[in-house]
């Protein structure tokens, strides 16, 4: 948690005055026991009503001074811990999305939510109790202590004995519940990525009848997250039994000892009365101290998860590239003898492949599922780092441009539809921050999704859900390949993003490409032959390896797992037509 305070910078100020002002509200608290056994020695006592009253408004005065502090405090650390969680939610933010596709693999979605907000907002709690209570609880259990032995020395022995018993149970308890509310947050992540899963694959759970056990495993782990709330809760409850019983048995002690030396004359009545109320103060404050406890222990066991994700550094990065030139006469893409390993795999999901693609060469990649076609794909725009190897972009390897340059060369058609909630016209402006409502219409056009976008109210300016989910899944994967088209790349990859469309449309799609994307370099990423046996040049992969090369009719003749592939899913006839 020390590590994240660097996040307080800017509201040192605040982090100053809040616990000061909160000492301030203590000191006039600590007078006001004394004002009250003025009143009973001397007012009560002498029947004198004008010095009860003036004393009681030195009360009400002492108390408006200290609601003033107590609210100034409470401001202060309310924007010092605003600020502090502002800045650090916006850095482990940008922290995150620095990640490349390896370390986010490694963390998994849920647990980023989980920890960017509820681990950010329980380090935010943490601050503003502590700048509020840190201070004050310490000051209000030594200030009273000495109060008492400024007025009788051996009735505050009583609080020598009792302030360390009451300190020793909280501190019992606190050992017990510390490491339970650790355990809470994993228990917390859990519950996150069984909702997420089950938002974002809602039809899949209802197509396959699953709702009954989607729903019995997200109450299992939401009881065992209730037990260990309930767990600590138990343990918590005996805080203020236990404390209490002290508490009183001390304020007994007290009133039979002042009762003894109110009789000597050692000590007033009022006196008696002020050392009731500074035990209480005392309690109330070590109460409070119990509770900032758990509630930095929360925050401690959040900081170092906040900590965990900071650690992790990309495996990757820019830094220090400049803009590439290019020159003329090379190859578009090249891949040489590149071999990738997924973190955490026992084989490699790419075993030195080379090939070479040129400007305006439609490319096709075909093979089973799990062969290496998205992890090659993803190896060109740098989503992840080749092992071993070398892959060139223009002639120039992808790790030599900044990524700005290099992404903005590509468009890429993710294998999954991703749509943001806005307009199609916003939708579409990710492709080209500045496109015209023309340039935008062009590439509806090419990638045959202008005829339903113009049938919907509204046309560019018609909604979309979250997710694209008022789309069908042809209707999502026609805007993701339009928004692709929008800043007309150099360099178009499509990772089976037209899986969902009938073969009529597909063929125009395809047809559309080919003709008003002169120059473009285009990957097609299929699992059917037919969307991509006229391509110039189809790659075959195998368990990671390339083992085709060349033309749909080329590799028919020579390639056994093309062949295969073609002969599953068309006829021979079919296959010959092609």
């Amino acid at each position: 948690m020390r590590k994240l305070l660097i996040y307080l910078k800017g509201y040192y100020k605040e982090a100053v005055l809040a616990p000061l002002f909160k000492m301030l509200e203590a000191s006039f608290e600590l007078v006001v026991p004394l004002v009250m056994a003025n009143i009973i020695d001397v007012g009560i006592r002498s029947q004198n009503e004008l010095y009860i009253w003036k004393m009681c408004t030195v009360m009400i005065f002492l108390g408006i001074i200290g609601l003033v502090c107590s609210v100034t405090a409470q401001y202060f650390s309310a924007k010092a811990a605003m600020g502090f969680s502002t800045a650090l939610r916006r850095s482990l933010f940008v922290h995150i999305n620095s990640l490349s596709y390896r370390e986010l693999d490694l963390l998994g979605t849920p647990t980023l939510i989980t920890r960017i907000t509820s681990d950010v907002n329980q380090a935010q709690t943490g601050v503003n109790l502590v700048l509020r209570l840190f201070l004050r609880s310490p000051f209000i259990v030594a200030g009273a202590v000495i109060m008492s032995f400024t007025i009788n020395v051996k009735i505050a022995l009583i609080f020598v004995i009792a302030v360390p018993l009451i300190s020793l149970v909280i501190y019992l308890i606190m050992k017990a519940t510390v490491p339970i509310y650790k355990e809470v947050q994993k228990y917390l992540d859990r519950i996150s990525r069984l909702t997420r899963e089950n938002h974002v694959g809602v039809r899949v759970i209802r197509a396959f009848g699953r709702q009954k056990e989607e729903t019995e495993d997200f109450e299992k782990n939401n009881e065992w997250y209730t037990k260990i709330q309930i767990s600590a809760g138990k343990i918590s409850a005996l805080l203020n039994p236990a404390t209490y019983v002290i508490m009183n048995l001390a304020i007994v002690a007290i009133l039979w000892s002042g009762s003894i030396q109110v009789n000597v004359g050692n000590i007033t009545q009022g006196e008696v009365v002020a050392l009731v109320n500074y035990m209480t103060q005392i309690l109330t404050a070590l109460l409070a101290l119990a509770n900032l406890i758990v509630a930095v222990t929360k925050a401690t066991a959040s900081g170092a998860r906040l900590n965990e994700v900071f650690a992790i550094q990309p495996s990757m990065n820019d830094e220090g590239n400049m803009p590439q030139e290019i020159g003329r006469g090379h190859d578009r893409v090249q891949f040489q003898n590149v071999t990738y390993t997924y973190a955490g795999a026992s084989a490699p999901a790419l075993e030195n492949i080379s090939f070479e693609v040129k400007a305006g060469e439609t490319v096709g990649l075909i093979g089973g599922t799990g062969s290496g076609k998205s992890t090659l794909i993803n190896l060109i725009p740098r989503f992840y780092d080749r092992d071993s190897g070398c892959v060139q972009v223009d002639g120039v390897p992808v790790e030599r441009y900044p990524f700005w340059q290099l992404r903005s060369k590509i468009g890429m058609v993710p294998q999954h539809a991703v749509l943001f909630k806005g307009t199609v016209r916003e939708n579409m402006q990710w492709g080209k921050s500045d496109a015209t409502d023309e340039e935008i219409w062009a590439a509806l056009r090419i990638a045959q999704a202008d005829e339903f976008v113009k049938e919907k109210k509204g046309g560019l300016d018609s909604l979309i859900s979250q997710g694209g989910t008022n789309l069908s899944g042809g209707q999502r994967q026609r805007l993701t390949i339009a928004r692709a088209l929008v800043g007309r790349p150099e360099i178009l990859i499509m990772d089976d993003s037209a899986s969902a469309l009938d073969f009529a449309t597909d063929a125009a799609l395809r047809h559309a490409i080919r003709k008003e994307t002169e120059q473009m370099t285009v990957f097609i990423v299929s699992q059917r032959a037919s969307s991509i046996r006229q391509a110039d040049r189809i790659l075959v992969l195998d368990d990671g390896k390339l083992v085709g090369n060349g033309t749909h009719a080329f590799l028919f003749d020579t390639c056994e797992v093309y062949r295969e592939i073609c002969l599953s899913q068309m006829t021979e006839q079919e296959v010959g037509r092609a």
